[in-house]
């Protein structure tokens, strides 16, 4: 299975240069003062970057969701009981949580897999992914084995295979997993090198005691296992989560399809970090949602040097923010195929001459 993570990693391409220029030639062509469309022209030039082609539509966009069970709740770090993982991973297919209704309303796909929820259920609509129910506790021993870990990786990469496959233009990352904030946290330390006290918040809402717990559970944790930073299936065995590393398998498996992949808050930040590292040509078909409110989500997002394109102080998760990102990149795509050209607009634009000399000194 690592051989095959391998494989696909070494086959992703960096973006496409050559498309890139066309389209901030496309960009000056039009009918606009330069720049005027800030970050949806960059938008533009990255999709790009990714399709190698100019003029980009994105018709089907499909929300995965990654569920899975963490052990590490034992420890008294997360504020919400374990069985709402199960609750809301069923409700997720019903378009009754809060991405799911998003999804829902804007016509967006979800697709709900089950990596590790600590129950056995039926769901018709819910993905039987299952590797095991739910990660050991990592405050006590390592999370998962290494080969585990590699599973989930590469069952990321399949449903992002399935997504091309099925014609789905673009794909966004959530998750469901209980207990998560600590495991990406924990995560996020290894790989930033940070200390807990920088990587972690409340999560849905710790009182100061639990609150304290969780980042004394996430350093003793690290400093148990020691896992190995340049190593990330090391990492995630150790102190992650299956739902995280399934989610680093959507990203890979999604730049390898050269298909844009969207990231929503910190579960989903620290996965796309695992993706990068594992391969970092894929930092350049990662687009962001909202800045999260969590804390970790700066670290991890400077880092990747990703600046969000939303600020909404959400931090719900489940790839929330991805169904709101979903029409900012259509908005991307609508302004490069739908406006006019000066020459099509009939309009001389000898004008801009000055502009264009000091559109860098515009702000």
């Amino acid at each position: 299975m690592e051989s095959k993570i391998m494989e696909i990693a070494k086959a992703v391409r960096p973006l496409d240069g050559k498309a890139m220029e066309k389209a901030k030639k496309r960009q000056a062509e039009l009918a606009k003062p330069p720049g005027s469309l800030g970050k949806l022209e960059e938008i533009s030039i990255q999709l790009a970057g990714i399709t190698g082609k100019v003029i980009n539509e994105m018709k089907r966009s499909r929300l995965i969701v990654l569920a899975a069970d963490n052990g590490v709740v034992a420890e008294g770090v997360a504020a919400t009981p374990q069985s709402v993982t199960l609750a809301q991973t069923i409700n997720l297919t019903r378009g009754i949580t809060g991405a799911s209704a998003l999804a829902k309303y804007f016509g967006d796909e979800v697709v709900v897999a089950d990596v590790g929820v600590n129950a056995s259920f039926h769901c018709p609509e819910v993905l039987d992914r299952k590797i095991m129910l739910g990660t050991r506790n990592l405050a006590r021993e390592p999370a998962m084995t290494r080969e585990q870990a590699a599973k989930a990786v590469y069952t990321g990469i399949e449903l992002a295979l399935d997504a091309r496959r099925d014609g789905v233009d673009i794909v966004g990352v959530g998750e469901m997993g209980i207990g998560n904030t600590t495991t990406s946290a924990a995560v996020l330390s290894v790989l930033l090198g940070l200390p807990a006290e920088e990587t972690t918040g409340r999560g849905s809402g710790l009182d100061d005691e639990a609150f304290a717990k969780k980042k004394r559970v996430i350093d003793s944790a690290i400093a148990l296992h020691k896992p190995d930073r340049n190593d990330v299936l090391d990492v995630l065995s150790k102190v992650g989560g299956l739902d995280m590393a399934a989610m680093a398998g959507v990203y890979l498996g999604a730049a390898y399809c050269s298909m844009p992949v969207v990231a929503d808050g910190l579960i989903s930040v620290a996965a796309a970090l695992c993706a990068v590292r594992l391969c970092p040509n894929v930092r350049g078909y990662i687009i962001p949602s909202h800045a999260s409110y969590e804390k970790g989500y700066s670290a991890a997002a400077k880092e990747l040097g990703l600046e969000p394109y939303l600020k909404l102080d959400m931090r719900l998760g489940e790839g929330s923010g991805c169904p709101i990102a979903f029409r900012i990149v259509e908005a991307a795509c609508a302004v490069m195929s739908g406006m006019a050209t000066f020459a099509e607009a009939e309009i001389n634009d000898d004008y801009l001459a000055d502009i264009r000399g000091n559109e860098d000194k515009r702000f």
